[in-house]
C-alpha cells in the first residue's frame, strides 16, 4: 500500500513525463521542497522597516508560498507570517519571510519564473513549471519578467539554469525530513533578503504598503 508521499511523487513524474522532459528527480526535488514549507511559521523582526523603532507582536497572517499539483488538482501551501506593531511610527510590518514586494508567491518561485523566462516564451515557462508540479499563470511570470529583481544567483542543473535560493531550499528540507522546520532557517536557505537586493525593501509608504498587504490576504482569504 502506497503513502500519500509517494503517490504524491509518482503523480508529479507522470506529469512531467507527459508533458515536456523535466528529469523525475529535478520534479521530485523540487516538490518535496515546497510541500515541506506547508505550515512553516517566519516569526523574527528586529526593528521596524520603516522608521528602526522597537516592534510588538500583533497578529499572525498566512501568505501563500506556492501552488502545486496535487493529485491533478492545485494545492495551495501556505507559510505564516508574524505581523508587528511598531510602537515609534505606529506602522503595521511583517517578519523576515522570503516574499519579495509585491508578488503573491515565494521568492525561490519568482526567481525560477525569472530564470526560465529568460530561457524560453512566457508560455513554455508555464509548461515546464507545471511539469515540475508548479502552477504560475503565463500572465503573472509576464509580470515578474518585466520587473527587475536584480541578479539572481543560479547553477546549471539537469540542462536547466535554477535559482540557488529554491536549491539551496531543496538541500535544508532534505536534511532536515524528520524535524519540524524553523522559518529563520528557511529564510537563511532561501537566501532571502539578499545583500544585493536590499534596496527593494521598503521602497512603499508604510500606508501604501499597509493597503497592499490587506488587499493581498483578502484576495487570499477569497481563493
Amino acid at each position: 500500500m502506497h503513502t500519500p508521499f509517494i503517490q504524491l511523487a509518482r503523480e508529479r513524474v507522470a506529469i512531467a513525463k507527459k508533458t515536456v522532459p523535466i528529469p523525475p528527480m529535478l520534479v521530485d526535488l523540487v516538490g518535496n521542497a515546497l510541500a515541506s514549507m506547508d505550515g512553516v511559521i517566519f516569526a523574527d523582526l528586529d526593528a521596524c522597516p520603516s522608521c528602526g523603532g522597537q516592534v510588538i507582536g500583533h497578529d499572525m497572517r498566512a501568505k501563500r508560498f506556492a501552488v502545486m499539483l496535487d493529485n491533478e488538482r492545485e494545492r495551495t501551501i501556505r507559510v505564516f507570517v508574524k505581523r508587528f506593531y511598531c510602537q515609534d511610527c505606529g506602522a503595521l510590518c511583517y517578519a523576515d519571510a522570503p516574499f519579495y514586494p509585491d508578488t503573491r508567491l515565494a521568492s525561490p518561485i519568482v526567481d525560477l519564473c525569472l530564470l526560465l523566462s529568460r530561457q524560453m516564451p512566457f508560455n513554455q515557462v508555464a509548461q515546464h513549471l507545471r511539469a515540475m508540479g508548479i502552477v504560475v499563470d503565463r500572465g503573472t511570470i509576464r509580470n515578474y519578467a518585466s520587473r527587475d529583481f536584480g541578479a539572481i544567483p543560479a547553477t546549471d542543473l539537469f540542462g536547466f539554469l535554477l535559482p540557488l535560493s529554491l536549491l539551496n531550499l531543496a538541500t535544508f528540507t532534505l536534511d532536515r525530513e524528520r524535524r519540524p522546520i524553523v522559518g529563520a532557517e528557511a529564510l537563511a536557505a532561501c537566501g532571502f533578503p539578499p545583500a544585493g537586493r536590499a534596496a527593494f525593501r521598503n521602497r512603499r509608504a508604510p500606508e501604501e504598503r499597509d493597503q497592499r498587504y490587506e488587499q493581498e490576504e483578502k484576495e487570499e482569504r477569497e481563493s
